[in-house]
């Protein structure tokens, strides 16, 4: 670390929380452009973080930047209701346009944290039922409620508790770490049976305003749902008149190949929560509903000072002519194809590699020990992602044991781009697999 940049971390360690500055790999940078961000030592990194998921159109994408100066001279902030701005109502429009057919009305807000908050008030409101059900390994954010929907780890909810009332917990169809054991092929979706048995024991049907789960479960792993699951949960939820929610902040705005995990799965839900990917890295996110839904939230039963900021709604509708322009969700997709036939082959190669799986360009690497081949190893991602650093890759780690790598690399990724991280990342798995890790 230079000078500079080891003068920026003391003088972060004295103003800004700990709890907010320590993280991985917390490199000193200058700028970003694109896949790359450029170190205070003039080293280049090849940031396949994307900004948690947020950067889909690559970092400082040239029409998102001029969108937001351009509105900058005109409109900073609203709020909204008490000024109506034309950047507002042309997103809300847009969006329209690429959401799931019927989810056709949005609240803006700020974060996923409070996209999800926004959600269940909603479901809870317009149902006047009081139970949500969360999947176990799910992640929906760390405010007071969303955090009581999470359960991708432990310690996000220690020292908070209670929490919010009425939350119930049934296992996620994480397929590599079955919760009963068995194998995706033969399981005849035996998991499911875990919704029965909750309504049978725990909560009545008509008790339950919403099921909310991630399509692919992000902070917990990144597993995809399997398909038929979601099909099930979509006619169980139909059939008792309870909302079901979709959490897309990380899977949406074609980080699955397609506009929306709901799209890539064939599956709709009765309410959407949007964010991380929707505006470029400007702060935004949106609770998405169908109008039957959002008409029965009434004015003033939520709220909010800088939700639909006029810069970040400039920047969204950027970010939506940039992913149709650009033809990004067609490279997504390629891309993703591309990585997951090289993941897959590193996995025949290195015992190391468990289980490769995703959609799109969010792909999950889960590391195992070499021994017995499912023990989770996130000793060994800790130093897999120690060499990618110092080899110029930026990966990120996942899953409730921190045995997983994120793969998420902006939309906008090159072959060329794609084939330079993954040897940086072979060369690492390489490493530490010889290393008896």
């Amino acid at each position: 670390m230079t000078a500079r940049g080891a003068d920026w971390l003391a003088r972060a360690e004295k103003t800004i929380s700990a709890g907010l500055v320590y993280d991985w790999p917390n490199v000193p940078v200058e700028k970003a452009q694109g896949c790359r961000v450029w170190g205070t030592d003039g080293k280049v990194y090849i940031d396949f973080c994307s900004g948690m998921a947020s950067v889909n159109t690559g970092h400082c994408h040239p029409r998102v930047v001029a969108a937001v100066k351009d509105q900058a001279e005109k409109l900073i902030h609203g709020p909204v209701g008490v000024l109506l701005y034309e950047p507002l109502v042309a997103l809300a429009e847009e969006l329209g346009g690429v959401t799931p057919e019927g989810l056709d009305q949005f609240f803006f807000l700020n974060s996923g944290s409070e996209a999800v908050e926004g959600a269940v008030k909603l479901a809870r409101y317009v149902t006047g039922r009081p139970a949500v059900v969360s999947f176990v390994g799910g992640f929906h954010g760390r405010t007071m409620g969303a955090v009581a929907l999470t359960t991708s780890k432990s310690k996000y909810r220690r020292h908070y508790e209670p929490l919010m009332g009425g939350v119930y917990n049934i296992p996620f169809p994480y397929c590599f770490r079955c919760p009963y054991g068995l194998q995706p092929k033969t399981c005849g979706t035996r998991c499911f049976d875990a919704v029965t048995r909750l309504f049978d024991n725990v909560v009545e049907p008509d008790e339950v305003a919403a099921f909310i789960i991630e399509p692919i479960m992000g902070e917990g792993g990144y597993a995809p749902a399997p398909r038929d699951y979601l099909g099930m949960l979509r006619e169980v939820t139909s059939r008792h008149g309870i909302m079901l929610i979709f959490d897309e902040i990380q899977t949406g705005f074609g980080r699955t190949g397609r506009m929306f995990a709901a799209d890539t799965f064939g599956v709709t839900p009765d309410i959407m929560t949007v964010a991380k990917g929707i505006a470029s890295g400007m702060p935004l996110s949106a609770v998405v509903a169908g109008r039957d839904t959002m008409s029965r939230w009434t004015a003033g039963a939520h709220g909010t000072t800088f939700g639909g900021n006029p810069l970040s709604c400039a920047a969204a509708r950027a970010t939506l002519r940039v992913l149709e322009e650009e033809n990004l969700l067609d490279n997504a997709r390629a891309m993703g194809e591309r990585a997951m036939t090289f993941l897959s082959a590193l996995a025949d190669r290195y015992p190391l590699v468990g289980d490769v799986r995703g959609e799109g360009l969010m792909i999950g690497i889960e590391l195992v020990d070499q021994a017995d081949g499912q023990a989770p190893n996130p000793k060994a991602v800790e130093a897999v992602l120690a060499e990618c650093f110092a080899g110029g890759l930026i990966l990120y780690p996942c899953g409730t044991y921190g045995q997983v790598i994120r793969f998420i690399p902006p939309l906008v990724v090159t072959a060329r781009e794609l084939d330079q991280g993954l040897s940086v990342l072979e060369r690492a798995i390489a490493k530490v697999s010889a290393g008896g890790r």
